[in-house]
């Protein structure tokens, strides 16, 4: 009863501008780490920040980061054998369209030509990187899937739109579960310790896993042409996982469950990066009319649940607090003792796109 009047008092402050301060004053882009998916998800998010406030700082600050990887002549030193090293070359779409610098298509073009040649399982899913033979990982969709189709609808490439829903389905395919979720990972060979025989996909519905695929399914789903084949299949995806968040959402705290569909089990909580994407994913679906607007009430109590995560500290800066650390696939119990960071860049990008996503929809 309270979420709807507390709103109004949660929106006097600007969140993502009090994060992207707080970084910028935390971190300089010559110490914000590396070539890394985790920075390319927050800098796309401090980028969107940008969009809205047109404050120039933030653009720099991006640039500034990119150009440690890429020099004048849009060379970048990296081999591109895991989708996880392909995540941040969004930001050099991003910078070639807001620059018309050709150094960032160059660049560009070589994560796009990686895909040629990149190794496959038999029914043409991208592995997660060329160490780990025939797995898909739920989490490598986005790093990779959204970029060749944006890199597609800014460059007129028809392949990529293929190419990026043909993953989406060849993946879930492997990991959709009967209750509205998806599994982690699925390994072809059914090698891995975690691969449950027949199907061989993981046990276990981890949180920030189905984030991913849900944020992807979205974001492709905004430059897809309206007449592609799989535009369909992608928009039953995001049903697909609505319906799951729908029906495991923490009623007392609006965020879900680091393990999503156990939340009475002792150990568990609530996870802030995937309850960003998942709110996130909502209120784009419900604001394309992917799903109906009985969903809004969803990504409201989703979004008043992150918000209670954030604060400002007696330094004036933000704290984004109960986000997972990085995850491979594994057991229950591996899940639930994960470390639960503060100010990671994993929740931090992920709030910065789903708070840009509710404050345009406010």
């Amino acid at each position: 009863p309270g979420s709807a009047l507390a709103s109004p008092a949660l929106a006097a402050t600007d969140w993502s501008v009090e994060v992207v301060k707080s970084t910028m004053a935390r971190f300089t882009p010559a110490n914000l780490g590396g070539w890394d998916y985790t920075r390319g998800l927050y800098l796309h998010g401090q980028f969107l920040v940008y969009k809205r406030t047109g404050n120039r700082a933030y653009l720099d600050f991006v640039r500034s980061w990119v150009d440690r990887f890429v020099d004048g002549n849009g060379n970048i030193n990296n081999s591109f054998n895991s989708l996880d090293s392909m995540r941040s070359g969004t930001l050099l779409l991003l910078l070639h369209a807001e620059t018309g610098q050709q150094r960032y298509r160059t660049a560009a073009d070589k994560i796009r030509n990686r895909f040629t040649n990149y190794p496959r399982t038999s029914d043409g899913g991208m592995i997660h990187n060329t160490g780990l033979t025939g797995q898909l990982w739920a989490d490598g969709v986005y790093m990779a899937q959204p970029y060749i189709a944006s890199y597609a609808k800014q460059y007129n490439q028809t392949y990529g739109f293929d190419e990026s829903t043909s993953n989406m389905v060849t993946y879930f395919d492997h990991l959709k579960a009967t209750n509205g979720l998806i599994y982690h990972a699925y390994d072809s060979t059914g090698r891995s310790s975690w691969a449950t025989p027949p199907a061989n996909h993981s046990s276990f519905h981890w949180g920030r896993a189905i984030g991913w695929f849900g944020m992807a399914a979205v974001d492709i789903l905004e430059v897809l042409p309206a007449n592609h084949v799989r535009r369909q299949a992608l928009v039953d995806i995001v049903k697909h996982l609505a319906g799951g968040f729908q029906r495991f959402q923490d009623a007392a705290t609006g965020r879900w469950f680091q393990v999503v569909d156990r939340g009475t089990t002792s150990g568990n909580w609530t996870e802030t990066s995937a309850s960003s994407m998942y709110t996130y994913m909502l209120s784009r679906a419900v604001e394309r009319g992917y799903v109906d607007s009985s969903y809004k009430a969803v990504a409201t109590h989703g979004y008043q649940g992150v918000l209670g995560k954030i604060s400002l500290g007696g330094d004036g800066r933000t704290n984004l607090t109960d986000i997972c650390d990085a995850t491979s696939p594994g057991d229950l119990n591996y899940y639930l003792k994960r470390p639960r960071l503060t100010n990671d860049f994993h929740g931090l990008g992920a709030f910065l796109i789903m708070n840009e996503q509710l404050v345009r929809m406010s």
